[in-house]
């Protein structure tokens, strides 16, 4: 591995802000290697931080990968840089999910530079949401952040609203008795202050939230059937506003796209005032995620499924150092 010189502070930065995107279970899944004479990174998909059991597919680990890479871009426009972004470059290596090339400064007329501040304000939230409602110009501009990624972002109501909720409860049954889910839980949460203020990946107990007392929210106990010490019970919102995020097809290309999309949107959402989290409960089950998707269209694929609102932004997850993550070549 190549040591970064003081020129690739910048480089480090971008990283820095890429790696600030979420991951199922906070798991980070990717590395980037960035080559100076090209000036192009290359994203990777690290298969170490992959969770055969709930994400059999690799498809929470894409769409992951795509968040980091919606950041990098981001990132990269505020430093006045242009990305140049090819995803799967390479059939024959599907780990490299894209390549992104830093060109001169151009027009920003994609509006992702306008994204930045809210990078590493943007918090991952399991706290009850207040029930004031969403309003519809905001939801507009939600739904055209999805679009602009090759997206479609769609708010469940009425009779929908309560199939998808019915649909997490089930998941959230099931995965109570799974030894599988339960197994990931146990390697990727942190239910003690020690093992929290070491880590640099997971989800930490302090951004557990509390346990759900009532309310129809689907906040997903990363503690399961451990006890954390001085953690509280609250009640969640009782109308509860998701947003659901489809894909037309299905494919790893799919799936970078709702991961691009789905960090587009969050990062509108936080400039908004707006607090989020994700409810992929169903979506690990595969009987399950099919009956979420858009009545009214009735065709697409669900990818990701968040709850929004108006509510606490979360604390801080770790997150791994970019020295972890990056690899800088002549």
């Amino acid at each position: 591995m190549t040591r970064p010189t003081p020129a690739d502070k910048q480089v480090t930065a971008l990283v820095r802000d890429a790696t600030a995107a979420p991951s199922m279970h906070n798991a980070q899944p990717w590395f980037f290697r960035y080559f100076r004479r090209s000036r192009t990174f290359e994203i990777h998909a690290d298969q170490a931080r992959a969770m055969p059991h709930s994400d059999p597919q690799n498809r929470g680990l894409h769409i992951g990968c795509g968040a980091a890479l919606l950041n990098l871009e981001v990132a990269a426009v505020h430093e006045d840089l242009r990305p140049d972004t090819a995803l799967l470059p390479d059939p024959t290596d599907p780990a490299l999910v894209a390549t992104v090339r830093l060109t001169h400064a151009a027009a920003d007329r994609s509006g992702l530079g306008a994204l930045y501040p809210a990078i590493h304000r943007r918090h991952t939230s399991r706290y009850p949401f207040g029930e004031r409602e969403i309003p519809d110009a905001v939801r507009e501009e939600l739904r055209a952040a999805a679009d602009a990624e090759g997206a479609t972002l769609a708010f469940p109501t009425a009779w929908h609203l309560q199939e998808v909720l019915e649909l997490a409860r089930e998941a959230e049954a099931r995965n109570a008795t799974d030894r599988g889910a339960d197994e990931d839980l146990v390697r990727w949460t942190r239910t003690d202050a020690a093992s929290a203020a070491t880590a640099d990946d997971g989800v930490p107990h302090y951004a557990f939230g509390p346990r759900r007392r009532g309310g129809k929210a689907p906040v997903r106990d990363f503690a399961g059937s451990r006890r954390v010490p001085g953690r509280e019970a609250a009640d969640f919102e009782h109308h509860p506003q998701l947003a659901l995020v489809s894909t037309a097809h299905n494919r790893p290309e799919d799936w970078l796209r709702a991961g691009r999309a789905v960090e587009r949107v969050l990062l509108l959402a936080t400039l908004r005032g707006l607090a989020g989290s994700f409810a992929t409960q169903p979506l690990e089950w595969s009987d399950l995620r099919w009956p979420l998707r858009d009545p009214v269209a009735g065709t697409g694929y669900a990818q990701t499924l968040l709850r929004l609102g108006y509510g606490p932004q979360g604390p801080g997850a770790p997150r791994r150092p970019v020295s972890d993550v990056l690899d800088v070549q002549p």
